[in-house]
């Protein structure tokens, strides 16, 4: 299964989702390797940090920004059993090749109606991929979202009006995810039976029964 995460929007936590979803799968017994396509090298820079604190590989990263994403990703993919690509930003030439290699597609929002009216682009893009590879499958993750807020109950509305489903599982600003990201860790790893490394589970839970 390759699962790309995509959002021509910055700043969506598209880096912290792409590695906790490989931790959690590669955690659960699956090999996975993170494609990190983002040129910043933000998915890179956690495995370095991760090196760096002398912290086990629990999976590989490689950097791969090139527009011959769908053609590396499906020959990296014959050697693991997952591939998680951790899209650009507002690089159309590089989403475009990471939909083409991808199975699932994950759009990450934050709770905000502006974000998700942002996410346009990226709807209009998986829109036209489907066009050349119609088992294409996408939907939103609600990312960052703070619980108990007006403003989260109104992004899940919003995204009910989009032509992607969104997914049950949201997962919530924890200030652990951050501290993850400074140490090279996972939640799970960081606080074993927290609410974090819960959330992750179901979403991973999730992503497997859309695409098994």
């Amino acid at each position: 299964m390759i699962i790309a995460l995509l959002n021509q929007k910055g700043g969506v936590g598209k880096t912290t989702l792409a590695t906790h979803i490989a931790g959690e799968l590669a955690l659960s017994g699956c090999t996975v390797a993170v494609i990190d396509a983002d040129p910043q090298g933000s998915a890179l820079d956690w495995a370095q940090r991760r090196t760096q604190n002398r912290l086990p590989r629990v999976f590989g990263v490689i950097g791969l920004a090139r527009e011959t994403l769908h053609q590396e990703a499906p020959e990296l993919a014959k050697t693991v059993d997952h591939v998680i690509i951790d899209g650009p930003p507002r690089i159309a030439a590089l989403a475009r090749s990471a939909l083409l290699a991808a199975d699932l597609v994950l759009v990450p929002a934050q709770p905000s109606p502006y974000d998700v009216w942002a996410s346009a682009e990226m709807v209009s893009l998986i829109s036209d991929a489907r066009v050349f590879k119609p088992s294409l499958r996408a939907a939103f993750v609600v990312n960052r979202r703070v619980a108990r807020t007006i403003i989260g109950r109104e992004a899940r509305q919003a995204l009910a009006d989009q032509a992607l489903p969104a997914l049950a599982t949201e997962v919530r600003q924890r200030i652990i995810f951050a501290d993850s990201v400074a140490a090279g860790r996972l939640a799970r790893e960081l606080e074993p039976d927290g609410i974090a490394a819960r959330e992750i589970a179901d979403l991973a839970a999730e992503i497997r029964r859309l695409v098994p």
